[in-house]
């Protein structure tokens, strides 16, 4: 059922942003740690089976220097550098295989998929630990309050500082344009491409499908479906730091990152989301403040449109990238 605002309200839903003061300067400093540390991304080609498609297994250099995993993917037929789009992977997901990214190098794009750190057990196998301890504090099951109670030992700093990392990685591959880099990504990996839209100033496009990581105070207190019932789990016995929480929280919240990003978006939702609620989506939507556009799709719950999501992306891309593959 639709049980968040109208769709009429949606539209408008732009509420107050919690943005700590020294936002930005939290980002610089934890950037500027990241690139104390040299990149060394190597693409080692492995066999995957695909006649049509080059595969290559990818490695980096993320937050604090610590090795993360990856694919790129290539179409074997090519003249030159191409657009290439880095995709990053919904909660509890990890790489997988190369056969489960053939989207994006069959529509003629170089497709980099980053591997999520500690992830990767609950639906597709991953190969990046997290190598960071928790921050010390007592933690509900997951990855929401790892560390939640400081923004600098908090779980997504290492996963947001990795993904602006992996755009850095792609860019280095000789057979992908530079200038040409889109991010993608659905629920956790659309709120880490809002996260990177809002700290890489030079992307082609951002396409955050029914992004997760927004409005967070929001979001705890509207649903009780996992993940962001994580959140009110541990507020619910750790009932002095709920302000703690939210304050850690502010630093990581799509809505931050979307004020600040440039690159032309598109973003898509579903009205009877119960996982990522359509008002915590348009309220980053709406804090956009590049070029944007959303597919809206009433009947729809956190599958939003699946392959139809997929068809605008690639139209969206196409108008993007210039189509010269």
């Amino acid at each position: 059922m639709h049980f968040d605002l109208p769709l009429d309200q949606l539209q408008t839903y732009r509420p107050p942003r919690e943005e700590p003061s020294d936002f930005d300067a939290f980002w610089a400093a934890t950037l500027a740690d990241a690139r104390q540390f040299p990149l060394e991304a190597t693409f080692v080609p492995v066999e995957a089976g695909l006649r049509l498609i080059e595969a290559y297994d990818v490695t980096f250099n993320g937050y604090g220097g610590q090795a993360v995993k990856g694919w790129l993917l290539l179409p074997r037929d090519r003249s030159g550098p191409l657009p290439c789009v880095v995709e990053y992977i919904g909660y509890g997901g990890g790489r997988g295989r190369p056969i489960d990214w053939l989207l994006y190098s069959a529509a003629g794009y170089a497709h980099f998929v980053m591997d999520t750190r500690g992830q990767g057990s609950a639906w597709r196998r991953g190969d990046t630990p997290d190598h960071e301890p928790d921050g010390g504090n007592p933690q509900l099951p997951g990855f929401m309050t790892r560390g939640v109670l400081d923004p600098a030992t908090y779980y997504y700093r290492r996963v947001f500082t990795d993904a602006v990392r992996a755009v850095a990685a792609a860019r280095a591959h000789p057979a992908v344009d530079g200038g040409r880099v889109a991010v993608s990504g659905g629920s956790q990996g659309g709120g880490i491409a809002l996260a990177v839209g809002g700290l890489v100033p030079d992307l082609a496009a951002v396409l955050p499908d029914v992004p997760f990581l927004c409005h967070f105070r929001r979001a705890v207190t509207l649903v009780d479906s996992l993940p962001y019932g994580e959140i009110a789990h541990f507020c619910k016995v750790h009932r002095d730091r709920v302000e703690t929480v939210f304050g850690t929280l502010s630093y990581f919240d799509g809505l931050n990152f979307a004020a600040r990003a440039n690159a032309p978006a598109l973003f898509s939702v579903g009205l009877m989301d119960d996982i990522c609620p359509p008002s915590t989506v348009y309220a980053a939507y709406n804090h956009y403040a590049g070029p944007k556009e959303i597919r809206v799709w009433p009947f729809n719950r956190h599958e939003g449109g699946e392959s139809d999501q997929n068809v605008a992306k690639l139209a969206f891309l196409g108008e993007q990238f210039g189509d010269n593959r």
